[in-house]
Formats: C-alpha cells, structure tokens, sequence
C-alpha cells in the first residue's frame, strides 16, 4: 500500500517495507523517506503480496512478535524468504530491524535461536573491533543506547562478524556486501509507535527479569533515546544513499 502523502514525496527513491503486524511501523523510517522526497510503499508478509523487485529501489524489513524460523505456524515466511532473497541477489539495498534481522541472517545461510536473556528496553551495545572497520556505521559511536525487544537472536553465516554487541547479545548488528544491513535493535522507533508496542506486547514486561524494563521505564526514557536514535538512524541511511547502495 502507500502512504496517502506519497505524491508530495516524489519519486527520488522507492522504498518498500514488510511489514509483520500492524502495530509495529516503519516510523522514523517513514519520516526519513518523506523528508528526503522518497515513494514509500508497504505490504503486510502474511497478504504474500510483494512487488517486483525492479519496481523498488530498497527495501525494510521490520519487527514483530512471530519467530524468524517457524514456517509451521507461519507458512507465509516462506514467500517473504524467497523475495528477500531475490531483492539481495539482484542487488537492492536492504535494511533488516529486529525480526527482519534475524530472517535476512537465515536467507544468508545463518541461524536464528533463543537468546540466553529476553532483551527489552532501552539498552546500550558497543562496537566491536570488525565494527570500527564498517564505513556505514563511521559516524555512529562506540557505545549507545537503542531499543531492544526480542528473545531470540541469531548466529551469522560464515564471512559475517557482529559489528555491536551487548552484554544480554552477542550479535546485535551485521553488513552483508556492503548493502545489505540487519540490526538486532530499534532505531526507527517514534514515541507512538513504541506505544503501540508496549500496548499490543506488554505482557511480555513482567517483572524480575535481568535485561527486561517496566512499561513505565520504557515510556519515561522514549523522549531522550527516540530524539538520539533519530539522528544516528538519519546518518546511516543517509551514508546508504551516498554510497548508491539503495
């Protein structure tokens, strides 16, 4: 689908997101397309409604609550895996985010399992040595805060190092061919659409665990990480498109 603001975006870039659940957006993504004057269009994985890959230009896979590696419950993956696959052998851009991570981690030969601590919240992942080495990530710095909400995690293909990790996750980012981008943590997320994700997904905040915040702790530090994040999400994407990787 597209935005109804698409025709004042012009047509610069085409953007395409999977989207798995409606509660969980592409947000800042979106904003970062509109101001730079690029088509957005969507579709929910579970329609098996892609575009042709020629008729986009980059594409976002975001969250959601399903697991990565479940074709049972969820046959639809096997659509989503397929037109991921075709988007990276022809040559898109691609930027995967929580779930989308993890099943761009499994069209690349890796493995998604269960982290050993759920992981939600707003923690900080560092960067490691092969991350020092990463153009896209040059401007971001050693250590920050992002969002996290997961409980599984993956293990990279061969040839692939974690350019940040935590101390709940070893694997929290990756670059595949220089165009290819997955991210354990959320960036894109706006203060609404975290909302929305505490309202549909709260249950999962229950209380004890080592490396899961309160509801309330999430919501109370949204307006300073979410203003940060913002910026930092900004710079890479802005260094994909300089780089023509999109």
């Amino acid at each position: 689908m597209k935005y109804p603001w698409d025709s004042a975006w012009g047509n610069d870039m085409r953007v395409h997101v999977v989207q798995h659940v409606a509660f969980e957006t592409p947000a800042l993504i979106a904003d970062w397309a509109g101001e730079h004057g690029h088509e957005l269009t969507m579709n929910l994985a579970l329609t098996e409604e892609y575009p042709a890959c020629e008729d986009i230009d980059f594409l976002v896979v975001l969250g959601g609550p399903m697991d990565a590696d479940d074709e049972a419950v969820n046959p639809w993956l096997h659509a989503e895996k397929h037109f991921i696959a075709k988007c990276i052998a022809t040559g898109h851009g691609v930027l995967g985010v929580c779930l989308g991570a993890q099943i761009i981690t499994e069209v690349l030969g890796g493995r998604v399992r269960r982290n050993p601590e759920r992981e939600i919240g707003w923690y900080s992942v560092s960067k490691t040595v092969t991350g020092e080495a990463e153009p896209l990530f040059a401007e971001w710095p050693e250590s920050l805060v992002v969002g996290q909400w997961h409980g599984d995690t993956f293990d990279l293909p061969e040839g692939l190092e974690p350019l940040y990790s935590s101390e709940a996750c070893v694997n929290q980012a990756f670059v595949f061919d220089r165009r290819v981008v997955g991210l354990q943590f959320h960036m894109e997320w706006s203060e609404e659409s975290l909302a929305a994700l505490v309202a549909n997904c709260g249950s999962e905040l229950n209380g004890g665990a080592m490396w899961v915040m309160s509801a309330s702790e999430i919501t109370d530090e949204a307006p300073e990480r979410i203003a940060a994040n913002r910026s930092l999400l900004t710079t890479m994407l802005d260094s994909m498109s300089a780089a023509g990787l999109m």
